[in-house]
Formats: structure tokens, sequence, C-alpha cells
């Protein structure tokens, strides 16, 4: 298989790829700049998170207590909206990727909700949460507080702005967590405090060598063993 590469270079043939891929991982890990690449190296559909259309998300990171459940409910029903949407395009047999997993909502509820707020919130989530396959691979991308801050504030996002450091400690932790125990489909944790997914094509193409290799269980990435 011949695949497309965003800059230069091109991959040997190598096994399919996985038709639904999922890309998770905490506020400014790189998530949707490999979903992107993987999207346009595949030539797949991308399903992108649209955080700039949360109108609470500003005040969220201002003020977290007051505009939690506002936040939380705006993204449940963007997502499961984005999803209803693209599954009744899929008449076929769809080929995409997307940059989170639909259950990871709930993550972040967990975390920015007291308990009656969220015993609501999951009323809501019951409700909306559609009857989903899992995807055929999900990567889960790591990094540690100081170089997720470091490139929040590199994109310069104005809504970001106000994450603190305890905010993505919170985050690593719930994400560390959550994945401990996902068996619901392949999974490929990434070392990703090293790996220049936007500007470095050799980390990218190693990547995507490495994740064609993948059929079943839970396997690790760690770029800097390439360079």
């Amino acid at each position: 298989m011949k695949l497309k590469l965003p800059d230069s270079g091109s991959l040997p043939q190598a096994g399919d790829p996985p038709r639904t891929i999922a890309v998770e991982g905490p506020i400014g890990v790189g998530k949707t700049t490999l979903a992107r690449k993987l999207g346009f190296t595949f030539n797949y559909q991308m399903l992108l998170e649209k955080a700039g259309e949360n109108p609470f998300l500003k005040r969220f990171y201002s003020n977290r207590r007051e505009a939690a459940l506002a936040t939380q409910l705006f993204f449940l029903f963007q997502r499961a909206q984005q999803i209803q949407d693209m599954r009744q395009g899929d008449i076929f047999e769809p080929v995409r990727v997307a940059d989170f997993l639909i259950e990871k909502d709930r993550l972040f509820a967990r975390i920015n909700l007291d308990d009656d707020e969220f015993a609501l919130y999951e009323k809501v989530y019951r409700q909306l949460t559609i009857e989903l396959t899992p995807p055929d691979l999900v990567i889960y991308l790591q990094a540690p507080p100081d170089v997720l801050q470091a490139r929040i504030q590199q994109r310069g996002i104005e809504a970001e702005r106000g994450i603190d450091r305890a905010y993505l400690e919170e985050l690593n932790d719930a994400y560390s967590q959550f994945f401990l125990y996902y068996d619901d489909a392949p999974l490929l944790i990434v070392n990703a405090a090293e790996i220049d997914l936007a500007g470095n094509d050799r980390h990218y193409l190693n990547l995507v060598e490495y994740l064609l290799t993948i059929k079943n269980g839970r396997h690790y990435f760690n770029p800097t063993i390439f360079q």
C-alpha cells in the first residue's frame, strides 16, 4: 500500500492500516496534529473536536467551578451530534480518524463536576450516547505537564491561557487511570514528550510504520529510540 505524506518521503508497502483510528490524550499533547496527518496519509475522513465553538470554554478556564457543567454538556451534545451526523452519512463501511473518543467525555466530567452535577450529566450521557463500534486502533499520546504547558503557550489560543499546571496534572492522572484498564480496542501508547509530529517527518514516519504492524493488544512507542 502506497502512503501519502504531508511533506516528503514515502513508506514501503505494509499491512492494511486500521480502518478507524482514534487519537487521545490531554490538552496540548498533539492529538489534532496527528489526526490530521493520519487523515491525509491514509486519505481518511477526519472527525475533529470543535473546541472553539464552545461558548463556555473561556469562562471554564478562568473559573472551572462556575462554568464546568455548561462546558461539559455543550461538549457532550456537540460530540454526540458529530458522531450521529457521520453515522448517517456512512452508508458503506467508514474509514476515518478522530481526535477524540466519546468515552473521554465522562473522564472530563468526573474531574470537573461535583457529585450532583455529575449525576445530572450521567442521565444526559445515557440518553445521548450512540451505540458505537470501537475503533480499530486507539493512539494514546502522553506527555508531562511541563511539556503540555509549553505547547499550550506556543499555540497561543486565548481561551487556554487560564489552564494551570494543577489541572494538567489532574488530567494526566485521569487519562492514565482510564487507559490502564482500557481494552475495547488495540492500544498504542506513545511517548509524545520528545516527538515532533508537526515538524519532524522521521518521527511521524516511524510512528506510522509501527502502527501498521499492530493487530491487537497493547503497544508502546518511544520516538527517542529512532533518533
